[in-house]
């Protein structure tokens, strides 16, 4: 059975865009999904990238631009400049690793805290909306956030951070199969093209 490899941050449009894509896809190959949320700002630290406000004016501009022709073609709501954001989504990035470990399937919660951003104006920040998300899914609130909240928790992330930059991740959402980095939620076809075909995976040597 294949391992998909998915890096993340809750905060990213991009891994909105993709969520349900990506999953369908494993789903369909029968493909294990390794959910690893980062520290995203860790990453861009190696890869050169900054965040959207430091970007010139046009890179800025096609962004919006960017996000409202993806989500038409993923069929998806979104809204561009939601009301909270930027926010910090570490959190929520280790309330999923905490129902990882706990043995749960992080899926659906985390399409709550993903739409909660980019299409409801919710504030994922708030460990208030977190447990509301928890509850929806039917998972016990109060274990996976005290988990999150562990040293064991945080250093799973950082550890997933780094495991991304080994795997030449230059952002989120960024899917490894087989060793090969597809960068972004606009690969996921091709990722579900190298499951199809069963090639071999392609590296930069």
């Amino acid at each position: 059975m294949a391992e998909i490899d998915y890096y993340f941050y809750c905060a990213s449009p991009f891994t909105y865009l993709g969520h349900n894509k990506i999953c369908e896809v494993a789903e369909r190959h029968k493909a294990t999904l390794n959910y690893k949320p980062v520290n995203l700002h860790a990453i861009w630290d190696v890869s050169g990238a900054v965040p959207p406000g430091q970007r010139p004016p046009v890179r800025q501009r096609q962004r919006l631009v960017e996000l409202q022709r993806l989500a038409a073609w993923r069929g998806l709501p979104i809204k561009t400049e939601p009301k909270h954001w930027p926010v910090d989504a570490a959190l929520a990035d280790r309330v999923i690793i905490a129902l990882v470990e706990a043995g749960h399937d992080p899926r659906y919660f985390m399409s709550k805290v993903l739409s909660g951003v980019w299409a409801n104006d919710d504030n994922i920040a708030d460990e208030a909306v977190l447990t509301s998300y928890l509850s929806q899914v039917g998972l016990d609130a109060l274990p996976a956030l005290t988990d999150a909240k562990t040293s064991v928790v945080a250093a799973i992330r950082d550890r997933n951070s780094q495991d991304a930059i080994a795997a030449d991740a230059v952002g989120v959402p960024t899917y490894v199969l087989n060793g090969e980095a597809f960068w972004g939620q606009d690969r996921i076809e091709l990722l579900d093209e190298a499951l199809t075909t069963g090639r071999k995976p392609f590296h930069p040597k």
